[in-house]
């Protein structure tokens, strides 16, 4: 386990010690409360993104150990310093008409006023979230080449709709367009419009994903890295991956506001707990648990639609993120409980 671990655990030394000295710089006496608050939020985060690192662990599987490393090392600054820091402040700038280097001063200085401008951009950030997560969910069950089913009853016959062209879109379309009847004409069109980029921005990576694997195909070598073509299709499916963990990243971010509005804290305490998402994704992939335990990528997608329901309702009306970390962990769970059940069957023939 340390092997895997022991950057997180460093990490995490490194980041509560600066909330430490942030806190005391700040208002002197607060520094273990700012460790306190950096704890919890990586804690929220590691149970918000536990379904992500099984998602993440299922495509780094199909990577070299190089991609696998870029993934933790690259993947990790822009994990940190792009979604949970500069991200927030880029969407407060835009939907705000408030210059970038304002409202990063405004960040550090006047807290209040960033948080209230971040709660105002809540629903086209979580609906782009919610429909860029939709799209992988039904991506993954709609699909008439899958062959090893969890919930089979209902898996078997969904997996058909696959033949059918283009249905994950109509129905994440669908959904927003009932999501949409219920929040206030003000900020409809810009929800819609976030919730059709989400939907693109999935189809473009994906296909360009699809496209670049398919060329990696025809090209000798069996690592990325071997070929132009290769190269491209490891970037491509980085690229994925930091999409998809944006998007997890999405609620994190936004319901992390509730415990703290200093950004610096929150960066910490969020990073601490994606550094730890990303360790335990690398182990995922070495181990190969997902080959041990078959139904556990199954679960994970599971709760990407429950997540991507529960962010699109969100826009609506609030959800507390332990509902949405419990219902997660809950499908991990109960697929990592019938794998071991699975496994238990097949030794007994």
């Amino acid at each position: 386990m340390m092997k895997y671990f022991t950057g997180s655990y460093i990490v995490t030394a490194i980041g509560l010690l600066l909330a430490y000295i942030w806190g005391e710089h700040v208002h002197i006496g607060s520094g273990f409360e700012c460790i306190f608050i950096a704890l919890v939020l990586s804690i929220l985060e590691i149970s918000l993104s536990f379904d992500n690192a099984v998602v993440n662990a299922a495509r780094l599987e199909k990577m070299s150990p190089k991609w696998q490393h870029r993934f933790l090392t690259w993947g990790i600054i822009i994990a940190v310093f792009g979604m949970r820091f500069l991200f927030p402040i880029l969407v407060v700038s835009i939907f705000a008409n408030v210059g970038l280097v304002e409202v990063a001063k405004m960040a550090i200085s006047d807290a209040d006023r960033y948080a209230h401008y971040l709660h105002v951009s809540h629903p086209p950030i979580i609906t782009f979230g919610g429909t860029f997560l939709m799209m992988l969910f039904f991506s993954y069950f709609f699909n008439s080449q899958k062959n090893i089913h969890w919930i089979k009853l209902l898996e078997e016959k969904i997996s058909h709709f696959g033949d059918f062209k283009g249905i994950q879109v109509v129905l994440t379309l669908l959904a927003l367009y009932v999501m949409q009847n219920f929040l206030p004409e003000a900020t409809r069109l810009e929800v819609v419009i976030a919730g059709i980029w989400g939907v693109m921005v999935y189809l473009l990576i994906d296909g360009l994903t699809h496209m670049l694997d398919k060329h990696g195909q025809n090209l000798p070598s069996s690592h990325c890295g071997g070929g132009l073509g290769l190269k491209s299709s490891c970037f491509a499916g980085f690229l994925y991956l930091e999409l998809i963990d944006a998007s997890f990243s999405l609620d994190g971010v936004l319901g992390a506001f509730a415990l703290s509005k200093d950004i610096l804290i929150i960066t910490i305490g969020l990073s601490i707990g994606a550094m730890f998402v990303r360790s335990l994704t690398i182990m995922l992939v070495e181990k190969k648990t997902l080959t041990q335990y078959i139904y556990l990528e199954h679960g994970a997608h599971w709760a990407i639609g429950a997540l991507s329901a529960i962010m699109l309702f969100s826009a609506v009306h609030e959800v507390p993120e332990v509902i949405t970390g419990l219902l997660g962990l809950g499908f991990i769970i109960a697929a990592f409980i019938s794998s071991l059940i699975h496994n238990k069957r097949q030794s007994m023939l």
